[in-house]
C-alpha cells in the first residue's frame, strides 16, 4: 500500500488525449498549440471562453445581486448601520472564515456601522456556530449576527438567537441540509440557482455581501471612490481565502486569485504587509505557492495550536506595531505545528503499514494527537495512500476528527451514511470534521470503512497522475514557458501542467542537492536539445537511477533566473523507466 513520491514506476501516468483542434484554437489566440491543448483539458474550448481564462478581468466577476436573499440581506444589514444596532461577525477559524470578516468588517465600518467580531475557539468550541458564544453575543447587546463561512447547518444555536430577538444572516459555502436554520437571509452559491459560481468560498461571499451593501448604501452601481478603493484591496484579502480554502480556481474564483495576487505586493493593509514582510514576501511577486505553503499555514497555525483571535486582530483591527509583533509570534506557532505534524505523520504512517489488510479508507485515532493538526496529517495520508483519510485526536471520554477524500468520493455523504455514531459533522466532498465519542471509534470506523468499501472502485485507489500532454525536449523555449505562465494561478481546478518526455537520455549521473540530500538535480537530453530538471524531495532518485541511461520524465515546465539569465527548467513529478 505504501507509495513514495520519486521512486521508479509507483504511480500510474494518465495522458490526456491529443487535441485535434489545438493547433486552429492556438492561431486564434496567438499563442502555442500546447497551451491550446491544456486549455482544452480544463475543459475551455471556446475561443471567447479561453481568452477570459487567460485575461481575467474584474469586470469577469459575477453580479451579487444574482445570488439569493442576498437583497434582504442588504437591507437589513444597512437598517443596523442606521439604527446603531451592534453587529456581530461571526467567522470560521481557518484563513477562509478569517479573511471573510476581515472584509466584511472593514466593509461595514466604512459606512460607520458598530460592527464586532466572534472567532470560535478550534479546540474548546469546534467548527461552526455553538450555542454558548451565541449567549454571549446576546448578553453584550448584539442585535445581529452574520455567519461567514459557517452557519448553514447550525440549527440550535441560531434558534436560541431567533428566540432572544437577535436578527441572524447567515453566509456560508458548506453543504446545506434539507431545512435551512432560522435566519432572516442565507447567502449561499449553492442555493442560488441563478448565481453561476457554486464553488464560491466564505471570503468570495463575503466579498460579494460587502460589495451589495455599497451598492445599496449608495443607490448606485457605481459605489464612491473610497468604497471601491475598498473593494480593490478587498481582492487580496478574497485571493488569500479563496486559495487557501482550495477552491476550483476558475471562473471568477481565478479573478479573485489573478487580482488578489497582484494586489498582494502593493496592499496598505497593515496586517497583510507585516505578514508578507515576516515571509521576506514584500514587494515581491506572489503566487498561489507562497499563498498556500508560506502565508495561509502561518495564519491557521495561530488557530490550530490555540487560539485564532490574534490572526483575525492582525488581518482587522491590530495597528502597525502590533502586527508585526502578530507575525512573529505566528512564525513561531507555525514552527510548533511542524514539529507537531511531523511526529503525528510519522506515528500514523507506523500504523496504517502495520495493518494486516488495507481497506478502501483508513480510520485513525490516537489520545497522543493534537486536534488542530489532524486535518493536515490526513491531507498528508491521503496524497501518501490514495484512500480517504480520518484523523482522531481523542481527548477522555470524546473525539475531534478531520478527513480527506479522493476524487469520486463524497466525504460529507459517507458521514452522513455513518451519523448514528457520531455526535456531529459537516464539510464538502473533499474535507470534513466530526466529533464522537471514544466508544464509538471503532463502530465508526468500521462503518466508514465499509462504506468505502462499497463506494470506490479498485481503479480509484490508483496513485494516478495526470498528465497533459508529451513532448520532446527540443520543442522547449523561453517563449513556451512564458506562455504556459499565463494559465497561472494554479491550484484546484486548475492544476499546473505536467508534460511528458519519452525516453530521454539522462546526460551525467543524477546528483543530490538541498539540505541532507533531500532533492535531485540532473540533466537530460533528446535530439541535441538538453535541459535541467529538478526533482524537489526526490533525492532517491539519485540512487534509483544509478546504471540507467534513459527514463520517462514527468515534469513541469518552469523558468529558471541565474546570474540575470533565465533559461527552461523542468521540475520532476514522476521518473520511470521506458516501455521495451
Amino acid at each position: 500500500m505504501t507509495t513514495r513520491a520519486g521512486r521508479l514506476g509507483k504511480r500510474v501516468w494518465q495522458v490526456a488525449p491529443p487535441f485535434d483542434g489545438a493547433a486552429d484554437l492556438a492561431r486564434q489566440l496567438n499563442t502555442a498549440p500546447m497551451v491550446a491543448q491544456l486549455l482544452h483539458n480544463r475543459g475551455v474550448t471556446d475561443v471567447e471562453a479561453a481568452r477570459k481564462f487567460l485575461d481575467p478581468k474584474l469586470t469577469h466577476l459575477h453580479d451579487p445581486g444574482l445570488l439569493e436573499q442576498i437583497d434582504v440581506a442588504a437591507e437589513r444589514i444597512l437598517r443596523a448601520v442606521r439604527d446603531g444596532e451592534k453587529i456581530t461577525l461571526y467567522g470560521d477559524y481557518d484563513v477562509d472564515g478569517m479573511t471573510g470578516v476581515a472584509i466584511l468588517r472593514a466593509g461595514l465600518g466604512l459606512l460607520g456601522a458598530n460592527v464586532d467580531y466572534y472567532v470560535p475557539h478550534r479546540l474548546e468550541e469546534g467548527y461552526g456556530v455553538n450555542a454558548e458564544a451565541v449567549d454571549k453575543l446576546i448578553a453584550a447587546g448584539t442585535k445581529l449576527i452574520i455567519t461567514i463561512d459557517c452557519g448553514i447547518s447550525a440549527h440550535e444555536p441560531l434558534a436560541r438567537a431567533a428566540g432572544a430577538g437577535v436578527d441572524v444572516i447567515i453566509t456560508d459555502h458548506h453543504a446545506a441540509g434539507a431545512s435551512l436554520p432560522p435566519c432572516v437571509a442565507a447567502v449561499h452559491p449553492k442555493l442560488s440557482p441563478a448565481y453561476p459560481n457554486g464553488d464560491l468560498c466564505g471570503a468570495g461571499v463575503a466579498f460579494k455581501l460587502a460589495w451589495h451593501v455599497a451598492r445599496l448604501a449608495e443607490g448606485t452601481d457605481r459605489v464612491s471612490d473610497r468604497l471601491r478603493e475598498f473593494l480593490l484591496e478587498a481582492t487580496a484579502l478574497a485571493a488569500l481565502g479563496t486559495i487557501a480554502d482550495v477552491v476550483p480556481l476558475r471562473g471568477e474564483n481565478r479573478v479573485f486569485a489573478t487580482y488578489g495576487l497582484k494586489a498582494l505586493p502593493q496592499t496598505k493593509h497593515h496586517g497583510l504587509r507585516a505578514l508578507l514582510e515576516s515571509a521576506n514576501l514584500a514587494g515581491q511577486d506572489v503566487d498561489a505557492y507562497h499563498v498556500g505553503f508560506v502565508l495561509a499555514p502561518r495564519l491557521n497555525a495561530c488557530g490550530r495550536m490555540g487560539h485564532a483571535a490574534l490572526a483575525v486582530e492582525l488581518l482587522t483591527t491590530a495597528p502597525p506595531q502590533k502586527c508585526h509583533e502578530i507575525a512573529a509570534y505566528l512564525i513561531q506557532q507555525n514552527e510548533r505545528r511542524r514539529e507537531v505534524e511531523r511526529a503525528m505523520y510519522e506515528q500514523a504512517c507506523r500504523m496504517v503499514e502495520q495493518q494486516a489488510q488495507a481497506g478502501r479508507a483508513i480510520v485513525l485515532a490516537s489520545p497522543d494527537w493534537h486536534a488542530g493538526v489532524v486535518g493536515i496529517v490526513a491531507s498528508r495520508l491521503t496524497e501518501r495512500f490514495h484512500r480517504p483519510t480520518i484523523m482522531i485526536a481523542l481527548s477522555g471520554s470524546s473525539g475531534h476528527g478531520s478527513g480527506r477524500s479522493i476524487a469520486g468520493f463524497h466525504l460529507v455523504d459517507a458521514l452522513s451514511a455513518c451519523r448514528e455514531h457520531l455526535i456531529n459533522f459537516g464539510g464538502h466532498a473533499m474535507a470534513g470534521g466530526l466529533r464522537l465519542e471514544t466508544a464509538n471509534v471503532k463502530p465508526f470506523a468500521d462503518a466508514f470503512v465499509a462504506y468505502a468499501a462499497d463506494h470506490i472502485a479498485p481503479e480509484q485507489l490508483q496513485h494516478a497522475l495526470r498528465i497533459d500532454a508529451s513532448a520532446d525536449v527540443g520543442e522547449l523555449s523561453v517563449s513556451l514557458a512564458k506562455h504556459i505562465e499565463k494559465l497561472a494561478p494554479f491550484g484546484q481546478g486548475n492544476p499546473a501542467p505536467v508534460v511528458a518526455f519519452r525516453n530521454v537520455r539522462v546526460l551525467a549521473a543524477p546528483r543530490r542537492i538541498g539540505k541532507a540530500g533531500s532533492h535531485v538535480s540532473l540533466v537530460l537530453g533528446q535530439n541535441g536539445a538538453n535541459v535541467r530538471a529538478v526533482g524537489f524531495g526526490m533525492g532517491d532518485l539519485a540512487d534509483d537511477l544509478v546504471g540507467i541511461t534513459h527514463i520517462d520524465a514527468a515534469a513541469e515546465i518552469t523558468l529558471n533566473t541565474f546570474n540575470g539569465q533565465t533559461n527552461v527548467e523542468l521540475r520532476l513529478k514522476d521518473v520511470q523507466l521506458p516501455e521495451a
